[in-house]
């Protein structure tokens, strides 16, 4: 069907879909059937400031997401959908929608999108068993500077070890009382 045969106000759902899916880190997409508007409100509170949860039309959403370059979303717009769409850190969404189906049955993740990589449901479940961004973050700078001063006590024991050497022989030389150690050598080559 021809663009121009399209009614404007889906034209423009499209294309304000297809911006989310640009815009977004990861897309989640799930089944939402059987929660009340009450517990859609809930879940949108619990996923924050970091996504957004918007009921879509399968077929809306399948154009926006081949006109966002995501053509692997297709088998999971059946039935009754629901996306999140993350904008923030991807294991804080998926860690707040693991929880909230699980106090909430009726929500039912599908598989989603996360940085461009297709992941099932039970992907994203292992993604939520991460620890956040930041504490994965702080773990990597710990175990950098930990390696780092490794290194620099490796690259730094043999110049110590030279040190402590060559103030043991100076300390030997002065205790023989100063003597030339190079002229007993001189004096067997003659």
């Amino acid at each position: 069907m021809a663009r121009e045969q399209v009614a404007p106000d889906k034209i423009a759902a499209v294309e304000e879909i297809t911006n989310k899916f640009r815009d977004s880190s990861a897309a989640v997409v799930t089944a939402y059937t059987g929660l009340s508007v009450a517990q859609l409100k809930e879940l949108r509170r619990a996923l924050g400031d970091n996504a957004q949860y918007r009921v879509v039309k399968n077929t809306l959403t399948k154009i926006a997401a081949k006109e966002a370059g995501i053509t692997e979303l297709d088998e999971f717009l059946s039935g009754s959908s629901a996306v999140a769409f993350v904008t923030g850190d991807p294991v804080e969404a998926a860690k707040g929608l693991r929880d909230f189906a699980k106090e909430n049955p009726a929500l039912v993740i599908k598989g989603g999108i996360v940085d461009g990589a297709l992941y099932a449901a039970d992907d994203l479940n292992k993604l939520a068993d991460l620890e956040s961004r930041e504490v994965l973050l702080a773990k990597l700078a710990g175990g950098m500077k930990a390696s780092m001063a490794k290194a620099a006590a490796t690259f730094q024991a043999p110049l110590s070890k030279f040190v402590r050497t060559a103030d043991a022989l100076r300390s030997k030389v002065e205790e023989q009382g100063g003597a030339d150690t190079t002229a007993p050598a001189e004096a067997e080559a003659e």
